[in-house]
């Protein structure tokens, strides 16, 4: 060990001549524990809320969805068929077609989604065993094809009661334009179109995104949005475990080409990740703005140590040591000073989170799962340690630079 390393941990944890100096610099090192703890379970829980959304949607989501590159749906055509049937790693191809409706029940009416869904829906994302008022019977009567499945909230807000088999949910739908007529609906036409279902079921999960939306079959979709029969939104797509291990979306891509977008599980929800990510880092700011007032602790800590050895560093400037070693001993006792902090702060930080996932200290009102949710992760530990010691690094610079003009002891005095 050289000497300004010697030197610092000797002016760091040796007893200072006036006691309020020990007690501001454990003020200090305190200080920066809290901050580098609250740092830590910032993150962990925006970790966690990030892992409980996919726990929620990543169960419902295909393993891969193509959707149109551009516009809203696309046709199924021979070429496409042919394309997919190449790729042995997919297991179920299930259609779909959505649009935004307007739903009533009685006399209650609530937006929502409509979505169209064929006989392979199911087997996709096992939705049918998340049917729990009722049953999950789009087909099952194949002549008439009107039931239909609502989703958790949707139904909630309509009262729909799938045991009441003489009340149907009434879908409103915007009427297509018609060709050649300059954009304009016939006259004394209604603006909407309407089709009555029968609900025979409620899907019960908190999982499900399909809480919004109102399960149809497929042609009845087709029907209402007078689309073709080869016209979806969506191919939704189940993999085999093989498929799943190696990321088989990318494959589905080249295949396919530019014209279509084939998203993971991960990516059909990007967008939202992608805000979460950013609130996530906006409040690490936040928080690493009171580690910067906390840091002010720590310069006036530095500070009266370099006033209390004012006369030690005269003595080692006239026996020859240079300001530059004089101000890297006070930059090391100030990098010292934070990785204590830094260190009891991680400590902290790790018995809140054993606790908190053994006694659920925090709770969230009104979700179905009880603990507040967190999660830690190796690459915020480092980005904490990185922030927090540069922070210290940058408190030290201005007592360090005064100790180092601090001039050789006088002898004549």
């Amino acid at each position: 060990m050289n000497l300004p390393a010697k030197m610092s941990w000797r002016y760091l944890f040796a007893r200072k001549s006036t006691n309020a100096i020990n007690i501001i610099t454990l003020i200090a090192a305190f200080g920066v524990a809290i901050g580098t703890a609250a740092l830590v379970m910032v993150l962990s829980v925006f970790n966690g809320f990030e892992d409980l959304f996919l726990d929620l949607f990543n169960n419902l989501n295909p393993d891969v969805r193509i959707t149109a590159a551009k516009g809203k749906t696309f046709e199924i055509t021979p070429e496409l068929q042919a394309s997919l049937a190449e790729l042995p790693e997919i297991a179920v191809i299930s259609a779909t077609l959505e649009e935004t409706a307007m739903f009533s029940y009685q006399d209650k009416r609530s937006p929502g989604r409509i979505k169209g869904v064929d006989l392979q829906y199911a087997a996709i994302n096992g939705i049918d065993t998340m049917v729990r008022d009722g049953s999950y019977a789009l087909y099952a009567d194949p002549e008439r094809a009107s039931n239909a499945v609502i989703g958790n909230q949707l139904a909630m807000a309509l009262g729909v009661d799938p045991l009441n088999q003489f009340e149907q949910v009434r879908v409103y739908m915007a009427r297509p334009k018609p060709r050649g007529g300059g954009g304009f609906l016939t006259t004394g036409r209604s603006s909407y179109l309407t089709r009555d279902f029968q609900p025979t079921g409620i899907i019960r999960s908190q999982e499900a995104f399909e809480n919004e939306a109102v399960l149809i079959p497929l042609r009845k979709a087709r029907d209402l949005l007078s689309v073709s029969d080869s016209t979806v939104s969506s191919l939704e797509i189940k993999l085999t475990a093989a498929g799943v291990d190696q990321d088989y979306s990318e494959i589905v891509q080249a295949t396919l080409g530019d014209n279509y977008v084939v998203e993971n599980r991960y990516q059909q929800e990007n967008s939202i990740l992608k805000i979460m990510q950013v609130e996530k880092w906006i409040a690490f700011a936040i928080v690493m703005l009171m580690m910067v007032v906390i840091s002010f602790n720590l310069i006036g800590a530095l500070w009266m140590i370099v006033l209390e050895k004012r006369s030690d560093i005269s003595i080692l400037r006239s026996l020859g040591m240079t300001g530059e070693n004089v101000r890297n001993i006070f930059l090391r006792v100030g990098l010292l000073l934070s990785s204590l902090g830094l260190a009891v702060g991680f400590l902290l930080a790790i018995v809140l989170y054993v606790l908190q996932k053994t006694f659920s200290l925090v709770n969230l009102p009104g979700l179905m799962m009880e603990p507040y949710p967190i999660s830690f992760r190796l690459v915020d530990f480092l980005v904490v340690g990185v922030t927090v010691l540069t922070i210290g690094l940058l408190a030290s610079l201005l007592p360090a630079r005064r100790a180092a003009r601090v001039s050789a002891i006088i002898t004549e005095e």
